[in-house]
């Protein structure tokens, strides 16, 4: 007889099946038509215009999205629940209430169909929350999330939920329950995590918005590996309850809600709209700070950029570099003062990181899943260093001190802590965001640049060669809690991109630590040919109108430079 892990799996996917076979019924199986087609190509702004003057309708518009949505889970499996008639009836619901004056006038309904997907962690009523575990299969939530319910209300059209990996963490989107997502720019490479799904569907077009959540780069590395745009926010700044997560309680690194999109411009009117509307009056967790222009609009000043280029634990590969170079190069080149940017101890910030998100030994996710139930490798191996005897690690560390200290240092802090040790570590966290926000004053800078991670999209399989660890150029922006966003670059380049002949074989391959030899292994220029990169913006706390705005200045100088990113109709 089939356990209990397996009959869930099976029953999520017959659901799923269903669903599509509904939907191929209903005509979603199709290509767009010369009308879907121009209302594919609207911005938000302009499609909320239309829908609330009444050229366009919501039904429209998931005629066009859930044609590039159906596309885009054939071609890579991101979708973990279809919703559409049930999102475009309260859609319309809302239309039928726009046409007085008031409406038009006031913006009442600021994201009238605005088509927005959400992370399989957002409680949304009548619907499963599976976080990627076959423990939460078949038990719809009865509550949706403050947050789903600004949206309804502002008349976002609500149509699916995206695949997220088992328990969430880890770099690539694979679950027992969903299987493997993979991305649309080539399918034998991954889409990041966890907010997986959300990356590849809005790379397809299948959405304009998806909501995600970030820890430790969940919202970025998607964007990063799929070729959109990512915001992690500060604590407070958006809408958090009814987030599930494989860590309840964690409140020494918490976990964000985030926004991804397709379109920068679409990234900023979303906030814009939804601050608007108030949502610390849906949600407790929600500081009230209102949209704040003033902070978005940079002019024509020359800016102060720092840049990260090492992170002290993994050098960015080649083709990762190349992309963080060329937004240097295109800055300058408009005025703006760049320079190298040297902060308190990376590796320091991400141990004390680690120690304090896996406080329990990683109990709370090692628990989450059924007897049976595969949780992703990197957190296996994780949760495996973790159970190690105390002696035993520090016995290899010991050994590994002289040639490779940060994985020694790693060995010997990575273990259960006491009350009191956690305490200790949150006091140490503080005194490093002291020493940070001194070290950007006394360098008086406007933003932070890095990497969004020092690998292009993996190729599928390769996540526990790659590690956890190699997420640090985004994690250590959680930990600091300041905003950060992610924007398209460029595509590897086979050639140009090319690690030296003779590579492994060298001095530096040889003198790197374990992280890096995991990440540099499962580096190929050839394979990872034609993948998006991206490029990390980074503010202080509570900058999400500023970083926002840097964004936009690094576009505006990508394109003065020649060098625009167009990214490919994939579906």
């Amino acid at each position: 007889m089939p356990s209990l892990h397996q009959q869930a799996c099976d029953s999520k996917r017959r659901y799923l099946q269903a669903q599509i076979d509904a939907l191929v019924g209903e005509g979603y199986d199709v290509p767009l038509t010369p009308a879907e087609q121009t209302i594919h190509g609207l911005s938000l702004s302009d499609l909320v215009e239309e829908c609330t003057a009444g050229r366009v309708t919501p039904r429209s518009v998931l005629g066009a999205y859930g044609k590039k949505t159906l596309s885009a889970h054939r071609l890579t499996n991101c979708i973990s629940d279809f919703m559409f008639e049930e999102a475009v009836g309260k859609a319309e619901a809302e239309e039928s209430k726009t046409g007085s004056t008031k409406t038009v006038l006031t913006g009442e309904f600021p994201l009238l169909g605005v088509p927005v997907s959400l992370k399989d962690t957002i409680n949304i009523a009548g619907h499963d929350t599976t976080v990627g575990l076959a423990r939460n299969v078949g038990h719809p939530v009865t509550t949706s999330a403050p947050m789903v319910r600004l949206l309804q209300n502002a008349g976002a059209i609500l149509h699916v939920k995206t695949t997220v990996p088992a328990a969430l963490i880890g770099i690539e989107t694979e679950s027992d329950v969903f299987g493997l997502t993979t991305n649309p720019y080539n399918t034998k490479h991954g889409v990041g995590a966890s907010t997986g799904g959300g990356g590849a569907l809005l790379a397809c077009g299948g959405s304009l918005v998806e909501i995600a959540t970030d820890i430790g780069g969940s919202a970025r590395i998607p964007a990063h590996y799929c070729g959109v745009y990512g915001l992690k926010p500060s604590i407070g700044r958006f809408p958090m309850d009814g987030s599930v997560s494989s860590m309840p309680g964690l409140e020494s690194v918490q976990i964000v809600s985030g926004t991804m999109a397709r379109r920068l411009d679409d990234l900023e009117e979303f906030w814009k709209r939804v601050v608007g509307m108030k949502p610390w009056t849906y949600d407790f967790t929600c500081v009230p700070v209102p949209w704040r222009s003033e902070e978005l609009e940079l002019g024509e000043r020359k800016l102060k950029w720092g840049v990260i280029w090492e992170d002290g634990v993994c050098p960015p590969t080649p083709a990762c570099k190349r992309a963080l170079s060329l937004v240097v190069e295109s800055l300058k080149l408009q005025g703006h003062q760049v320079v190298d940017f040297t902060p308190p101890s990376i590796p320091d910030l991400l141990v004390t990181g680690y120690q304090l998100v896996f406080a329990d030994g990683g109990v709370q996710m090692r628990d989450s899943a059924l007897p049976g139930e595969a949780l992703n490798p990197p957190l296996k191996s994780t949760i495996a260093l973790l159970a190690l005897p105390r002696f035993f690690k520090n016995l290899l560390a010991w050994w590994n001190r002289s040639i490779d200290p940060f994985y020694a240092t790693l060995l010997e802090s990575m273990h259960p802590k006491t009350i009191v040790e956690e305490r200790e570590l949150c006091a140490k966290k503080d005194e490093m965001r002291g020493r940070w926000h001194e070290r950007w004053s006394e360098e008086d800078l406007d933003f932070v640049l890095t990497v969004g991670h020092p690998l292009p999209a993996l190729e599928n399989g390769t996540g526990e060669k790659a590690s956890l660890i190699s997420s640090g150029y985004t994690f250590m922006f959680n930990i600091l809690d300041y905003t950060a966003g992610v924007l398209p670059v460029t595509f590897v380049d086979k050639v140009t991109d090319a690690l030296p002949a003779g590579f492994m074989q060298s001095v530096e391959y040889n003198g790197m630590n374990a992280v890096a030899e995991g990440v540099y292994s499962v580096y190929d220029a050839e394979k990872m040919h034609g993948l998006p990169l991206g490029v990390q913006v980074v503010g202080r706390r509570m900058e999400e109108e500023k970083v926002i705005g840097g964004m936009k200045v690094v576009e505006s100088a990508l394109k003065e430079a020649g060098k625009v990113f167009l990214p490919r109709v994939l579906v």
